[in-house]
């Protein structure tokens, strides 16, 4: 697995490079940005730092996943991150500054970096969303990922109980498989009749 360009009708997805730390403090400090999403917002530089060395930068160095920036691509400007584990989930991420929401962006780059993996012969992704969180399981939908099953989960570090609803998209895996790691690890599962 390796994080090279996407380009997109609209946007160019690449590398992190150093001189992203300035937009990434001002993406994971906004409150907003980062209410659903599985950390506090970042409160210095240094904790920006390292949250991208945690996260980001050793995926590079493992080679084990796709990580990347979101830029528009007529000014080269960061917007977001779009992002696929290597772990065994292929767990699909995403987060975007609030003046571009509700622009189709994030859709537009998953599915570049959807493209991507399905070409790199990667058998399935997944996705989780917190059930309040409505505008995230609308992007999975769009992506043509299908609804699961939800599960409790004790969230960390925010230490809170959350409903997620688990999405797929299988590529060679059959239509009817169904990762159920979650399902399993979790006490309180079910499926919703209705989104």
């Amino acid at each position: 697995m390796e994080s090279k360009e996407i380009v997109t009708k609209r946007l160019l997805l690449r590398k992190l490079q150093k001189e992203d730390c300035g937009f990434f403090h001002k993406l994971l400090s906004d409150q907003e940005v980062n209410r659903f999403l599985p950390w506090f917002p970042v409160k210095s530089m240094g904790e920006t730092e390292q949250f991208l060395k945690e996260r980001y930068l050793t995926v590079y160095e493992k080679g084990q996943g796709y990580v990347y920036v979101i830029c528009l691509k007529e000014t080269g400007t960061p917007v977001g991150y779009v992002n696929i584990s290597g772990e065994e989930s292929h767990d699909l991420g995403y987060g975007l500054a609030r003046q571009y929401w509700n622009q189709g962006i994030v859709t537009e780059a998953c599915q570049g970096l959807i493209q991507k993996v399905k070409q790199e012969g990667l058998p399935y992704i997944t996705a989780t969303h917190d059930r309040e969180n409505i505008p995230s399981g609308k992007v999975m939908r769009k992506l043509g990922m299908s609804y699961q099953y939800s599960y409790e989960e004790q969230w960390q570090p925010k230490n809170y109980k959350v409903i997620f609803r688990m999405y797929q998209l299988n590529f060679t895996m059959p239509k009817e498989w169904r990762y159920d790691r979650y399902w399993k690890e979790s006490q309180i599962h079910f499926v919703e009749e209705e989104l």
